[in-house]
């Protein structure tokens, strides 16, 4: 699976929605949330919101970094006025968390929550191999990491309910009584919403209890992201950001830029410009698979780049996602004279016409023929689905017209034979 990170504010909307359907009426979280970049309009935003102009708030950055309390960049109890003054002044201000140096962007307000130091817990789901497992601790708050000897560990074997009980079981004695049944019964409807969403990863810290209610104070989350298709419902169009600090290519931005405008998915990550291995996979679960492939048969310094095409692209955006990892691949032949690879793969298509986007493809191809040719590209091709035998004769035909080696295969071909094949030529 390829895990990715989701912002605070959508990861907080995901729960406000299904927390209640989830638990059956029994917990409920309103999602008062907002994100703020710098095209936000906030006169709109506070018409929109009115609790902003009532509710003291919280302000912070909401960009996949963490630490935001200890690196100044945390508002408290502050009033919209206050808010506003605090995003101005560190809008697309450049600042170092950590390691790691990026510009701020967007940032989430929320209602600021009274309570008592005792009442912060952690805790946190992370899918493993062979089972989930959960932790949990006492000790929530800004100071979880040097008090990690308080956390337990509770084992969540996959494909099986988690009951109550078992969870009371594991919990410390320092867990007050009286809330031991509710933190229960909390972390319970928490896993079943992690695996019916298709989490692989959340922590939120702290999880607040007061007043009868919880409240995930900070959250940060991870989706896998081959489930996209059968979460696309509940999903909505959700948003991948880059981690902070990351700074998008001229290229990785066109196809980001192209992602945003289209109801398809499209992804490019360039990984080695230099790199002699290409690749245009169809489907989020196929680009993993082909990836980590290559990665297993030794050539992972040799992957130029990781992405996708999927959701049944048009030929149009087809045709501009291949002319741009053509463009990077054919710049320069590779440093040891050996022949480039392209791979144009993916699985069994479900309802991708695969004739359609092979026509964007062979477009594309047709136009980088002679760099094709100077850079000693050869492309290997195997796919399948919706109209796949008239993509693959065209691929086929393509190949004697161009004078360019394009080796095609079907379903009855292994889908990652093409990567091993490609790489002993």
């Amino acid at each position: 699976m390829a895990q990715r990170a989701i912002r605070e504010c959508h990861a907080k909307k995901l729960l406000a929605t299904y927390l209640t359907e989830i638990s059956g009426g029994k917990f409920a979280y309103e999602g008062k949330i907002v994100l703020v970049d710098g095209q936000t309009d906030f006169e709109a935003v506070k018409r929109d919101n009115p609790w902003l102009l009532t509710d003291k708030l919280v302000v912070k950055p909401d960009q996949l970094v963490g630490k935001r309390g200890k690196n100044n960049l945390l508002l408290l109890n502050a009033t919209i006025d206050e808010a506003h003054a605090f995003i101005s002044s560190n809008l697309n201000k450049e600042v170092t968390i950590g390691t790691t140096t990026g510009v701020l962007t967007h940032f989430a307000i929320e209602p600021f929550i009274p309570h008592q130091q005792e009442e912060e817990y952690y805790i946190s789901i992370t899918t493993e191999r062979d089972k989930d497992v959960i932790a949990f601790s006492t000790q929530g708050g800004v100071e979880i990491e040097d008090n990690w000897e308080h956390v337990v560990k509770i084992p969540a074997p996959i494909g099986q309910e988690l009951s109550v009980d078992s969870v009371r079981g594991y919990f410390p004695a320092s867990l007050a009584e009286d809330r031991k049944q509710a933190v229960a019964e909390f972390t319970v409807v928490l896993y079943k919403l992690f695996a019916d969403l298709g989490f692989t990863f959340i922590e939120v810290n702290p999880l607040v209890l007061t007043g009868g209610k919880f409240y995930p104070l900070d959250l940060k989350s991870r989706l896998d992201d081959t489930a996209a298709f059968e979460q696309a419902k509940k999903w909505g169009n959700l948003e991948f950001p880059a981690p902070f600090g990351q700074k998008l290519s001229a290229e990785e931005e066109a196809i980001k830029r192209l992602d945003e405008k289209s109801g398809s998915s499209l992804k490019l990550t360039v990984l080695n410009p230099k790199g002699r291995i290409w690749s245009l996979v169809a489907g989020g679960g196929a680009s993993v698979v082909y990836a980590d492939t290559i990665a297993d048969l030794g050539f992972a310094n040799d992957l130029a780049n990781y992405g996708e095409y999927s959701g049944n692209p048009k030929t149009d955006e087809t045709y501009e996602y291949t002319k741009t990892v053509l463009d990077l691949m054919t710049r320069e032949k590779d440093v040891q004279g050996r022949s480039k690879v392209l791979l144009i793969g993916g699985g069994i298509a479900n309802f991708t016409d695969v004739a359609k986007t092979f026509t964007g493809i062979i477009q594309a191809l047709k136009d980088y023929r002679q760099k094709l040719i100077d850079t000693n590209v050869k492309i290997y091709v195997r796919r399948g689905g919706p109209n796949y035998q008239e993509g693959l004769k065209k691929m086929k035909k393509l190949g004697q017209e161009l004078g360019v080696t394009i080796e095609v295969y079907g379903p009855e071909t292994h889908m990652t034979k093409i990567v091993s094949m490609a790489l002993a030529s």
